[in-house]
């Protein structure tokens, strides 16, 4: 059984074929989602997805997103994530994060990242967390801002940027991106990170895997992409596909606590 535990199922490019697209899923093997949200409004369809097709989900405010939010979203997201405690799919705070694109108001996503942080150290619940340049600024507001750990969502850091996140309870996740052998970082990390330091993740529709972009175009990535992304990260560390799946499944869980009765329902 593969976890997906990034995966944008809410997302529009999903709306005409959803169903399908976890048909797909389920028949290489992947068998749970978690699906991140980018803004408050997001929060209600994800959790609605989730319940019909018995995955999991995260509240959050993605940083690429925010530039029509207002402060007040924050407070929006505090109500809904403690009345989402009682539901048992909801497993996160995210996706949230600090991404150091040209023109992004920087101040401005900081502020937003700490605000959340502080609403997932409240509710003591772990953080999904988007990075993109940004892992030194990132650290610097969870060594201020302490959470109970959770998902470094896309990691291409250093290793010792990799160190400090998992020695902060951190699991980096491994998507799409390993795939090209011009990846040669996330290829080395991917290959000698630790067995309990890693989870599996496709972002779709977003972060296509080399076999994605063809001479016709970049197409969607789909949560069923997670069955070819293990083998190559399998082939990468050396094990087998099954000591893979069961490594996955225990860092998801030990990331995403809430995660562990879900699955076990389903075994």
């Amino acid at each position: 059984m593969w976890i997906d535990t990034h995966c944008h199922l809410d997302a529009d490019e999903f709306d005409s074929d959803r169903d399908a697209v976890v048909a797909r899923a389920r028949d290489a093997g992947v068998t749970m989602l978690v699906v991140p949200t980018g803004r408050v409004d997001d929060i209600a369809k994800a959790s609605a997805i989730a319940h019909q097709y018995r995955f999991a989900y995260a509240a959050g405010m993605h940083p690429l997103w925010i530039s029509d939010a207002a402060e007040e979203d924050i407070e929006r997201l505090r109500d809904a994530a403690r009345e989402a405690l009682d539901d048992a799919c909801f497993v996160a705070i995210g996706e949230i994060g600090i991404d150091l694109v040209e023109g992004i108001d920087v101040p401005r996503q900081e502020w937003f990242f700490r605000e959340q942080l502080r609403v997932a150290r409240d509710l003591g619940m772990p953080v999904i967390v988007h990075v993109r340049r940004s892992a030194d600024l990132l650290l610097k507001h969870l060594r201020r801002i302490e959470v109970p750990g959770g998902i470094i969502h896309a990691f291409n850091g250093s290793t010792q940027q990799a160190d400090q996140f998992i020695a902060r309870g951190f699991m980096l996740g491994f998507g799409g991106s390993l795939t090209y052998s011009g990846s040669q970082r996330i290829r080395r990390h991917a290959a000698s990170l630790s067995q309990q330091a890693f989870v599996l993740e496709t972002d779709a529709p977003y972060i296509a895997p080399e076999w994605r972009r063809t001479s016709h175009g970049v197409e969607r990535t789909e949560p069923a992409d997670l069955a070819r992304i293990a083998a190559e990260f399998a082939l990468l560390r050396g094990i087998r596909s099954d000591d893979l799946a069961h490594a996955n499944r225990r860092n998801a869980v030990t990331a995403l606590p809430r995660l562990a009765p879900m699955l076990a329902s389903g075994d």
